[in-house]
């Protein structure tokens, strides 16, 4: 995706924020802020969001690939961060960082099915990262966010439970 693409999309969002649609960020989790644990990993590095950082998503133009070095284990997974002060954030407010529904396509998930969100298809909206599938998931997001993050909520209730927990 393209710079100028981010940064109409990133202006698109705000719009989104200021014309008061209503959208409510999900909140923080006693659990540990993705419901019920389930992470989304890459299925040869076991690395949560494709070994992205998770805190860069919220600092940077573009999220930064994390480094095994700086890695930090959350939910029974590796995160991998660009730096020891990334890494640091995240293991203080993880469940501020970590996207939601585990990583799984918010869109997806609205529409009653799982599949794994693409750390590169993402929007950072009321403070909390979404990622999708797909761009058209990621658009159709954007469109109606708080419908479509309300739809998602109640699909997660219903398919998380099935789930197996990191390690099982």
């Amino acid at each position: 995706m393209s710079k100028q693409r981010l940064t109409i999309s990133g202006a698109f969002c705000l719009v989104l924020l200021v014309a008061g649609l209503g959208f409510q960020a999900p909140e923080a989790h006693a659990d540990g802020g993705v419901l019920n644990g389930q992470i989304v990993v890459d299925p040869l590095s076991g690395v949560a969001i494709d070994g992205y950082d998770a805190v860069s998503y919220f600092t940077e133009d573009t999220p930064l690939p994390g480094q095994p070095e700086f890695d930090f284990y959350w939910q029974g997974v590796p995160w991998y961060f660009a730096s020891a002060a990334n890494r640091d954030v995240f293991a203080r407010a993880a469940q501020i960082y970590a996207p939601v529904f585990g990583g799984y396509g918010v869109m997806s998930l609205s529409r009653g099915y799982l599949s794994a969100g693409n750390p590169r298809l993402y929007a950072v909206l009321g403070g909390r990262l979404f990622l999708f599938h797909s761009q058209g998931n990621r658009d159709a997001f954007l469109v109606s966010p708080r419908e479509a993050y309300l739809a998602a909520q109640e699909q997660w209730q219903i398919l998380s439970p099935g789930l197996a927990a990191p390690g099982q």
